[in-house]
C-alpha cells in the first residue's frame, strides 16, 4: 500500500542527504496523529492554502493595486509564480519539494495591504510598539492569528516550515528567531525560497511594468539580463508581436536565473564538500545563491527597475495614498479601538498589547478594505 511510511521511505532513497525528510521532522507544537497517506510537510502544505491569510493574498497589492488593472499580479498570483519556481530548484536540488513549496506559499502572509509601501509604513507607525516585519507577521499568522482548529491557536505547522517562514531571508537577530537555533543557517528547502521569490518578482515586475506602460524599451536599455533575452527571442520569432515577445523574454529571465541558481549552489555544494542537513546548517548566512556573475547582472535590473518603475509617479502616488490610508486608520484605532470589531478588541491581552491587535488587524486587510475602512472612518457621507 501507498501510504505516508512508503512515502517517507521513498524520500530517503531518493532526497539528497542534505534535503530534509518528512520522518525527521522535529514535529508541532501541539502533537497530532500522523495522516495515513499524507506525509508532515504535505499536510502544512495544505493548511497554509486553506487559510483565510492565503485567500487574502488574491487582493493584496504586488507593485500595482488591485482594482487597477485585472492583468497585474497580486500577492496571490506571485506567490504561486515563486511556489512553482521554488519546486523546480528544489526538485534539481533533490530537495524536499513539499518543505519548500510550504515555505514558498507562506512567505508573504504577513505582507500588509499596499505591498512593501504598507509593511514601511507599518512599521514605522509600530516602531515604538514593538515594531512590525512581514516574516515575523507570517509566523504569528501561522501560530497565533490563524483561527482553524478547537485544539489549538494557528495552524499548528511543523517546526521546519515555521523556522523557514521565519528565517528564510532575513537576519536571525530578532526575537521571533530565538526559538529557532539563530546559531544555525536555515535548511536549504528554505534558503531556495529566497532566490525563487527574488526571480519571481523581478521578472515579473518587468513584465507588468512594460503591460502598463510605466516601463518602455528604453527604459530598459543597456540593461544585460532583460537585453539577451529579448534580443534572443526577437531573433527567434521575427514576425511576432511585441506582447509575445515581451512574455517568451520574460521566461527567458527566469529560466536564465533558474538555470544559475541550481548550478552555482550545486557547485558551493560540491566544493564545500555538503552531505548532510548538519554540514549544511553550519554555512551562514546561506550556501544557496546566485553566480557573482548573475548577482551582478540581478543587481542592474533591479537598479533600473528602481528608477524608472519603483519611483514611477503612478507607484508614488500609490504609496502616499497607502501611507495616508493606513496612518489615518491607525490613529484612529487608536483614539478609540472600539471603532474596530468587538472580537477583534477583545485579542488585547497581556501579550497582546492594543498596539499589536491594531497591527494585526491592518495586516490583515486587503487593498479593497483598507480603502472602504479609512472612508468609513473619515467621510461624513459615508455609512459605517
Amino acid at each position: 500500500m501507498r501510504d505516508r511510511a512508503y512515502f517517507e521511505a521513498r524520500e530517503r532513497e531518493t532526497l539528497a542527504g542534505y534535503a530534509m525528510l518528512s520522518a525527521d521532522s522535529r514535529g508541532r507544537r501541539y502533537p497530532e496523529e500522523e495522516h495515513a497517506y499524507r506525509m508532515a510537510f504535505q499536510r502544512d502544505r495544505d493548511r497554509i492554502i486553506h487559510s483565510r491569510a492565503f485567500r487574502r493574498l488574491e487582493y493584496k497589492t504586488q507593485v500595482f493595486v488591485n482594482h487597477e488593472g485585472d492583468y497585474y499580479r497580486t500577492r496571490l498570483t506571485h506567490t504561486m509564480e515563486a511556489a512553482q519556481i521554488t519546486r523546480t530548484i528544489a526538485r534539481a536540488l533533490a530537495l524536499n519539494e513539499d518543505l519548500a513549496e510550504s515555505v514558498a506559499l507562506a512567505h508573504d502572509l504577513g505582507h500588509t495591504p499596499f505591498g512593501h509601501a504598507g509593511e514601511k509604513i507599518l512599521a514605522g507607525l509600530m516602531k515604538d510598539h514593538g515594531g512590525f516585519e512581514h516574516n515575523s507577521q507570517s509566523l504569528r499568522i501561522v501560530e497565533v492569528l490563524e483561527e482553524r482548529y478547537p485544539e489549538f491557536e494557528g495552524l499548528n505547522l511543523t517546526y521546519e516550515v515555521r523556522e523557514g517562514i521565519v528565517k528564510h531571508s532575513t537576519s536571525y537577530d530578532r526575537p521571533e528567531v530565538s526559538t529557532f537555533d539563530p546559531d544555525q543557517a536555515p535548511l536549504l528547502e528554505a534558503q531556495v525560497v529566497d532566490f525563487a521569490d527574488e526571480t519571481a518578482y523581478t521578472s515579473h515586475d518587468v513584465d507588468d511594468g512594460l503591460q502598463s506602460g510605466m516601463l518602455s524599451l528604453e527604459d530598459l536599455a543597456g540593461v544585460k539580463l532583460w537585453e539577451e533575452p529579448f534580443r534572443a527571442v526577437k531573433n527567434k520569432y521575427p514576425k511576432a508581436g511585441f506582447s509575445e515577445l515581451r512574455y517568451q523574454a520574460v521566461r527567458l529571465i527566469i529560466d536564465t536565473m533558474v538555470r544559475d541558481l541550481i548550478a552555482a549552489t550545486e557547485s558551493r555544494i560540491d566544493e564545500l564538500g555538503i552531505e548532510t542537513v548538519e554540514d549544511l546548517r553550519k554555512i551562514k548566512p546561506k550556501l544557496a545563491g546566485f553566480s557573482e556573475g548573475l548577482d551582478a547582472d540581478l543587481a542592474e535590473l533591479k537598479a533600473r527597475l528602481m528608477d524608472r518603475l519603483y519611483q514611477h509617479q503612478r507607484v508614488r502616488r500609490m504609496a502616499g495614498k497607502a501611507k495616508r490610508v493606513m496612518t489615518g486608520i491607525f490613529k484612529a484605532y487608536m483614539e478609540d479601538p472600539l471603532q474596530m470589531p468587538t472580537h477583534v478588541v477583545a485579542k488585547e491581552s497581556d501579550d497582546t498589547p492594543m498596539p499589536r491587535v491594531i497591527a494585526d488587524y491592518i495586516a490583515g486587510m486587503t487593498d479593497r478594505y483598507a480603502l472602504e475602512e479609512y472612508n468609513k472612518l473619515y467621510d461624513p457621507f459615508e455609512r459605517v
